[in-house]
């Protein structure tokens, strides 16, 4: 059990610390390259952050020997969209509300609230269609797995051509691996943002590895560890990134982020789990997945209004404890 603790919480320590050379590397390759800040965070922090999870739903549903280890995969394509819209959205609006108190809260430009409501407004489309294939049963349903990729690559396109000014190098902090430099090259920028990132894989491999060691001790049943843990715990990067960034009062970065994590979640790991599985969901999959739309609906209209508030954010953590209300009460039944 203190092994076990030891390990979460160094993992843990491991995980926040490298997301911090991991944002201020990721920033400095979107200056390189010219990219907005809400590029920076929807396309190139999302797809370092998201990586790992895509790789959790690869493994387990190419190389599971069972059913039930193949829906592990189908079980991470889901939840991590679940914690994305509640707990990654309120820890950024509680920072904010922290911040407000203080006078130093960061603030969304209009402009930037409506594309993230676009944004928003892809994922539900997207992942109401992927929600409806999991009730359905047919033989020709592994191939629109290719249709979910193509509307990732489309996402990209669209996200990587969209007119808006780059980020300012006078915005950014010295790069951490060469502090005393004013414009850092793009080889060291990416060098730093590529070591991040394999500490980050490396230390949420072992974060997930105790949660599961946790549950276990508590006695926790298998499907609440999968569907309410496990997800929280591969989802920590994109949330630890979204905490730095509104701490350095770089909220729209950590909106981004969190935006574009969260298309990636519902297309690649969900192309995944329909190529290599029957796609099919039960009660608990599914009530995840209407949670998930109910608080993404709540944000998305507030945001194509501009009038997203940290407070709004905040109580988007209540969807994620009523998911957790409803899977003890059902497994507890």
């Amino acid at each position: 059990m203190l092994l076990t603790l030891f390990l979460f919480l160094l993992s843990a320590v491991l995980i926040y610390l490298a997301c911090e050379y991991f944002v201020n590397g990721v920033e400095w390759v979107g200056h390189r390259f010219s990219m907005s800040a809400t590029a920076t965070g929807t396309v190139l922090a999302a797809f370092g952050t998201a990586l790992p999870e895509s790789v959790v739903t690869f493994m387990a549903v190419m190389f599971g020997q069972t059913p039930a280890q193949k829906d592990i995969g189908v079980g991470a394509a889901m939840g991590g969209p679940l914690v994305l819209s509640t707990v990654a959205y309120a820890v950024v609006g509680w920072v904010l509300l922290f911040m407000v108190r203080k006078g130093q809260a960061p603030r969304v430009e209009q402009n930037v609230q409506q594309r993230l409501a676009r944004d928003q407004a892809w994922f539900m489309a997207v992942f109401v269609f992927k929600l409806g294939l999991g009730l359905l049963a047919f033989a020709w349903k592994p191939w629109l797995g290719i249709l979910f990729l193509a509307v990732y690559v489309f996402y990209v396109k669209r996200e990587l051509t969209h007119d808006e000014e780059g980020i300012d190098h006078e915005d950014l902090e010295p790069l951490k691996l060469r502090p005393s430099e004013a414009r850092p090259s793009l080889l060291w920028a990416g060098g730093q943002t590529l070591l991040a990132l394999a500490v980050i894989a490396a230390a949420s491999r072992v974060f997930v590895h105790q949660i599961g060691e946790l549950g276990t001790l508590m006695n926790m049943s298998p499907h609440v560890a999968a569907l309410l843990l496990a997800p929280v715990a591969t989802e920590l990067p994109e949330i630890l990134n979204a905490f730095i960034w509104v701490r350095q009062g770089k909220a729209r970065l950590a909106l981004a982020n969190i935006s574009g994590a969260m298309m990636i979640q519902a297309t690649i790991p969900s192309a995944l789990g329909i190529f290599m599985t029957p796609w099919l969901f039960d009660a608990p999959l599914l009530m995840s997945g209407l949670v998930t739309l109910a608080a993404i609906v709540m944000l998305w209209l507030r945001l194509r209004r501009g009038r997203i508030t940290a407070r709004t954010l905040a109580w988007t953590g209540g969807f994620y404890l009523l998911f957790a209300v409803w899977l003890a009460w059902y497994f507890g039944a």
